[in-house]
Formats: structure tokens, sequence, C-alpha cells
């Protein structure tokens, strides 16, 4: 997993609770990296399950709530970051329909060894849409908050249906049913 996610999650877990929680949960976690996160390194997807499962224990929070919370996190810095992927797109189902076609093959010409998850969009009506998520790695509850993310990027109200699939394992598979109200 790129070191991005990582230095992304340090940087939510500063910001939203603190630096010495950052430092604790990291020293706590025994991680094989050390935790010393560079944004163009590649590191094991375990180690930020770790991470959240090591704030969980120290902040309470639910760690598939803190996945969701991050992934919600994740969403506005990458429209900070990368602008250039939202330049005329008008709401969250146009956007989330060009990330599996767009989106993940700049993410692989910037880093080639990358594996992102397969999206899958099928637009049911102007209001509704289902996206299916897989991976190899556990974080639909991730995708869940960058769908939420995205969905508040646009100023729209997204209803979010989360359906878990069976996929390799919990977490490895998922189908959103999206609905924009209002």
């Amino acid at each position: 997993m790129k070191g991005i996610i990582f230095t992304e999650f340090i940087e939510m877990v500063e910001s939203r609770f603190s630096v010495e929680v950052a430092e604790q949960i990291i020293a706590a976690a025994e991680l094989s990296s050390g935790g010393s996160y560079t944004s163009l390194g590649t590191y094991s997807h375990q180690e930020i399950l770790n991470l959240v499962t090591r704030l969980s224990a120290v902040s309470g929070a639910n760690p598939v709530d803190l996945q969701c919370a991050f992934g919600e996190y994740l969403f506005g810095r990458f429209s900070q970051v990368h602008p250039e992927f939202f330049q005329g797109v008008k709401g969250s189902f146009e956007f989330l329909s060009k990330v599996q076609g767009y989106i993940h093959i700049e993410v692989r010409k910037l880093y080639p060894d990358s594996n992102p998850p397969k999206l899958t969009c099928k637009p049911i009506n102007e209001h509704c849409m289902e996206l299916h998520y897989e991976s190899h790695r556990p974080f639909a509850p991730l995708a869940l908050g960058l769908i939420k993310g995205c969905g508040m990027h646009f100023g729209e109200r997204l209803n979010i249906h989360y359906e878990p699939l069976t996929g390799t394992g919990d977490g490895t598979e998922a189908r959103f049913h999206l609905t924009i109200e209002g």
C-alpha cells in the first residue's frame, strides 16, 4: 500500500486527536517499518490496520467507524492535492464513475507498483447508483468514507446503503446503493 495513505492517516490522527496520540499508536503498534512513512514508499496494509486498531484502543471509537472517518478525511485531502481530477465534474455520480477508468489509471502511472481496488458503477437512474467495491485489502469501510466525502465535496446529500459481501474476507468486497436526496 502506497505511503501517501499512511502519511495522510498520521496527519488525520495528529489533527483530529493529537501529535501525542499519533506517537502513542505508532509506538504501540510495533510496526515493521518503524512508522517512519514517506508518501512514495510502499508498506504492508496490515500496518495501517494495526494503527487503526491502536487508535480504536486509545480513542474508544469503533475501528470500522475510524476507517470510515479516515475515508472522509482522505477524500478531502485528495480533492486538495489533485484538483485536476475534479475539473468539469458536476457531481458525485459523475466523479465516482471516473474512478476506475481514469483516476486508477493515473494512480498506476504515478505508482506503477500500486494495486488499487476495483470499482464498478452501475447507474440506476439520475438519482440512484450501485457501486461495487472489490479488493484484496479489507478496506470497504474506508471506501464508504470516501463515498461520503465525495458527496460532501459536491454538496450532495447521499443516502448510502452499505452491503458487505463475502469477498475474500471481511471488508474486501461490498456493494453500495447510493441515492442523491433532495
